[in-house]
């Protein structure tokens, strides 16, 4: 078990599935986390060195036997990129607490529960990498999320908390923005925006782009490590300013 180890929790059929392509041909074995079982089986016919461990990471006991699974089938992870997401859009009369707990549990406290789990071995290793996706939710709130936003501000400040403790000793901690909506296969279908089935695709941002964008930064070298960053494709209006 030499391999480097990388863990992605989070792996749909969009980001996350391209963060296993690329983390996979940067050489890496791959864990794959995700609900959907099909999914994953599919992806790793797919796609070399990867292997799916299904499992709902708002489930703590199940996602902690997971995590012993991958330390003894693979090794422990170099690198742990946190993409999973539970969000809800609706106005603060039409949402419910049990949204809000349920957004909450996959998008922040599964981190932390991870971020506890592997941090320990990547920083007697002297190495390691834990990145994080988030949106603009991380920044602003707007009346549809309320039960969805303060989740990701929260996941974002856990990070930036994660970054000031882990760095000095060695583990780079990055949180990528995407200030975009991503051309998933589904996105055109449901959006509901005017005019956006007519969009071009590069008014999305490619999976296989962020994709590169997180690999790129998980290996920064240690003198110019970064932590806040903003990705958005270059007709999308600033909606952070």
């Amino acid at each position: 078990m030499t391999d480097r180890i990388a863990l992605i929790a989070g792996v749909g059929g969009a980001t996350g599935a391209a963060l296993s392509r690329r983390f996979a041909q940067g050489g890496y074995r791959v864990a794959m986390i995700a609900r959907n079982a099909e999914r994953l089986a599919e992806l790793e016919r797919q796609i070399p060195r990867t292997r799916g461990y299904p499992c709902d990471v708002a489930n703590l006991d199940r996602l902690g036997e997971i995590v012993e699974r991958v330390q003894t089938e693979l090794g422990a992870p170099h690198v742990l990129v946190h993409n999973a997401v539970a969000a809800t859009f609706a106005k603060i009369l039409d949402a419910s607490v049990e949204d809000l707990e349920r957004n909450f549990q996959v998008n922040t406290t599964s981190l932390f529960y991870l971020a506890q789990k592997l941090a320990p071995a990547m920083i007697d290793r002297g190495e390691g990498a834990i990145m994080v996706t988030g949106n603009t939710s991380s920044f602003r709130g707007i009346p549809l999320r309320p039960a969805f936003a303060p989740t990701k501000a929260a996941q974002r400040i856990l990070a930036q908390s994660l970054a000031k403790d882990l760095g000095p000793k060695r583990v780079h901690v990055g949180y990528i923005t995407i200030d975009a909506a991503i051309d998933a296969p589904w996105r055109r279908d449901t959006f509901p925006l005017p005019n956006w089935q007519d969009k071009p695709a590069d008014h999305f941002a490619h999976p296989d782009a962020i994709a590169d964008e997180v690999y790129h930064i998980a290996h920064q070298h240690p003198s110019t490590w970064s932590f806040d960053h903003v990705i958005r494709p270059f007709a999308e209006n600033w909606t952070l300013n």
